[in-house]
């Protein structure tokens, strides 16, 4: 293999998400094995490792100070489990009581924030090792040995990655944009299809792809907005943190271009069936999807964007061929083009963008926040997002409920069946049980599958190398490929992690006797998560989907409420406004997610699932539609023109939310009376300008939409 190719996969393994994480897991296992071979305790390998792989599992991506702040957090929390453990192990009936009220706090807590979240979840983790290690070493010799060794092997990997984090401050937010520049180049590729001029194209099976890989944008907005808002703070951005900040606003905005929607894609279809235009536009969206995966690996390999001239000559022939298309004898209608002329606006703004060429601004010095803070700020403002979430309607509620009870049965069928190896039932059913039914079961298939493949591994291995001492390399090994895979794949994840624990009982024991134990844990853990999903307050998706339809077109309102404001005020990106736009597609994305949560439960929970796919098309049109608005905002002139625009505005505003109340209250859908406002052509023609014609087309769009969402929502209520 050539020695450029092999230089080249080396930048790309670097470049990769997953080395750095991998490579400190690799240190910290490696360390902890060198130290236990130093002192000659082999007998402290096992806590010693799980220990690291707790505190690993507990990691965020927080800038060195709050990670600091995260890890004695986290060290303060493994400590105040391991000890409760190894205090209450003795005693079946008190550690029965404390076992579920401990996770269902810990569940609870994680209302607070996701940093929470994953610090509780790691916690219930560590715990369960505790129990593990108390169960292996018994009782009667040094009952705060295992303790101690696992907070010092959780420790040695906290030092590890705070060093970590302080010598590599921007790493982690070079990755989330890297992920939200390919979630952009994944939509972009998916948006191009849709121009595509053929009859029998299915628009609405594309629309439904393109709302799923919206949700994938939207997350990846999400998670780099809390990792720049952790850089930030309170401070103005500067240096480098702020050239990271203009690139995650520079793809909110091609977010908001790209989701747009002018007009009825079948219609545009039709009215340019035989000109180019539509393949112009279709292959300037895929050769910018290419400039969004380009930008990406810049990122993650620090290197230069390559210039995109092939990106700004298509964007000039497309201008070319909507010029020769107004000259033609017998043009488009006029609302077409005007149509037309907005979208391919649209998509040379984004090419302008990626290109460099109009470079994003960053707020004025006092004017508001860059980025809105959603984390609590005081004890009381902590307090009341957990109360909030203390109601059987909350999923958070309730899937605390049903963990704590299923491990404190588990608890109880491990003495049952056999209290040596027993905690391995526990741990089963602390990882299948999901929030939701559809998670669970395939985490539930993941778990059985990587268990069985895992075992399979561990005898050849103990075959093949029976001595305690050569397996060590394969201990770190498997416990770095779990990192690896654990987002990913899981059932190869679990497969690793159950070598990587009979090896470790093979360094103390006999790793032959904990495989049977091991596999018939893995089938009862499972099988007692599954019951309990089934059983303790189930979170059907079909029973709340009626509020997930609210809050769409409820955030839809406010979005659309911003937007006009701003044809009078002028166009501005401030936070009122990024707030209001972020609302919409969060909904949106939660829709997706529910809708795509709700296809997995059994059939007689679900609710019209064509109805429901039919709804997820139109009201992702509809985001789209509203993004249009917002992508094309101007200041317009005081004057009729803005007046019948202001009151179209207000009537739709009106109507998204009068719907959203209907379906909040289950109530019959409101039929709105439009007589009374200036509509259809008549409107146009009253207005004084191309701009209030394009808005008022866009508008009426809007209604037309309005009532489609309606309807649906009439058919999924008599469903």
């Amino acid at each position: 293999m050539p020695v450029a190719t092999l230089a080249h996969r080396w930048r790309r393994l670097r470049g990769s998400d997953r080395y750095a994480e991998c490579l400190r897991v690799l240190l910290a296992l490696g360390g902890a094995v060198a130290w236990c071979f130093a002192i000659d305790r082999i007998d402290a390998v096992s806590p010693a490792l799980l220990g690291v792989i707790a505190c690993a599992l507990a990691e965020t991506e927080d800038h060195w100070r709050n990670r600091l702040s995260t890890l004695l957090v986290t060290l303060a929390c493994f400590a105040a489990s391991s000890f409760a453990v190894q205090s209450l192990f003795p005693y079946p009936a008190l550690f029965a009581l404390g076992l579920p009220l401990a996770t269902f706090v810990l569940v609870m807590l994680g209302a607070i924030s996701e940093r929470y979240a994953t610090v509780a979840g790691a916690t219930l983790l560590l715990a369960v090792y505790a129990m593990i290690g108390a169960d292996q070493a018994g009782m009667a010799i040094k009952p705060w040995h295992q303790p101690l060794i696992l907070l010092a092997g959780a420790a040695w990997y906290g030092v590890l990655s705070l060093g970590w984090s302080v010598l590599a401050p921007q790493q982690a937010v070079r990755h989330a944009l890297a992920r939200l520049f390919d979630a952009l180049a994944d939509y972009l590729a998916g948006k191009s299809a849709l121009f595509t001029p053929v009859h029998g194209v299915d628009r609405e099976a594309l629309q439904l792809s393109l709302a799923m890989k919206n949700e994938r944008v939207v997350e990846a907005l999400n998670d780099t907005r809390l990792i720049l808002l952790d850089r930030i703070g309170a401070r103005r951005p500067r240096g480098t943190t702020a050239e990271r900040l203009r690139l995650y606003f520079m793809a909110q905005d091609i977010h908001e271009r790209i989701s747009s929607a002018h007009y009825a894609y079948d219609a545009l279809a039709e009215a340019l069936f035989h000109s180019d235009v539509l393949f112009r536009c279709a292959h300037l969206l895929q050769l910018e999807a290419r400039d969004c995966r380009q930008r990406a690996d810049a990122l993650r390999l620090r290197t230069q964007t390559p210039e995109p001239s092939e990106t700004r000559a298509s964007a000039e022939d497309l201008q070319s061929a909507v010029v020769a298309l107004r000259e033609q004898a017998r043009p488009p209608a006029e609302h077409v083009l005007r149509s037309l002329d907005a979208l391919v606006r649209n998509l040379v703004a984004i090419q302008a963008q990626l290109q460099g060429d109009t470079p994003v601004g960053l707020p004025a010095a006092g004017a508001d926040s860059a980025l809105q803070n959603p984390a609590p700020q005081t004890l009381g403002e902590a307090w009341t997002q957990i109360r909030i979430q203390l109601t059987r309607q909350s999923f958070r509620f309730r899937h605390a409920l049903r963990l704590a009870v299923a491990l404190m049965v588990g608890y109880a069928v491990l003495h049952a069946v056999h209290p040596r190896h027993g905690y391995w039932i526990l741990l089963t059913t602390l990882l299948v049980c999901q929030p939701s039914y559809g998670a669970t079961q395939l985490r539930l298939v993941q778990r059985l599958t990587g268990t069985l493949i895992g075992l399979v591994l561990g005898w050849a291995t103990l075959r093949l190398l029976p001595f305690g001492p050569w397996q060590m390399p394969l201990i770190v090994a498997s416990g770095v490929v779990f990192f690896a895979a654990r987002l990913r794949r899981y059932a190869t994840a679990t497969a690793a992690i159950t070598l990587f624990v009979v090896l470790c009982f093979n360094q103390v024991g006999n790793g032959y006797e904990v495989m049977l134990p091991r596999l018939l844990d893995t089938l009862i853990g499972a099988a007692i998560a599954a019951l309990a999903m089934h059983f303790i307050l189930p979170d059907w998706q079909g029973r709340r989907f009626d509020d997930v339809l609210a809050d769409t077109l409820g955030s839809d309102a406010r979005y659309l409420a911003r937007i006009m404001a701003q044809y009078a005020t002028g166009r501005r990106d401030d936070l009122d406004y990024r707030v209001a736009r972020r609302e919409a597609h969060n909904a949106n994305a939660t829709l997706s997610s529910a809708l795509a949560k709700m296809l997995r439960e059994p059939g007689r929970h679900r609710r019209g699932n064509e109805t429901l796919l039919r709804f997820l098309a139109a009201a992702h049109i509809l985001l789209g539609q509203l993004s249009a608005l917002g992508a094309n905002r101007q200041t317009m002139a005081a004057g009729p023109a803005r007046e019948i625009v202001v009151e179209v505005g207000g009537v739709t505003v009106k109507a998204l939310e009068q719907l959203a109340q209907s379906l909040a209250k289950r109530s019959a859908m409101v039929s709105e009376n439009y007589e009374q406002m200036p509509t259809g052509a008549a409107c146009l023609q009253d207005a004084g300008n191309e701009t209030a014609r394009l808005v008022l087309g866009q508008l009426i769009q809007v209604l037309a939409q309005r009532d489609r969402l309606a309807a649906l929502s009439k058919d999924l209520t008599i469903t």
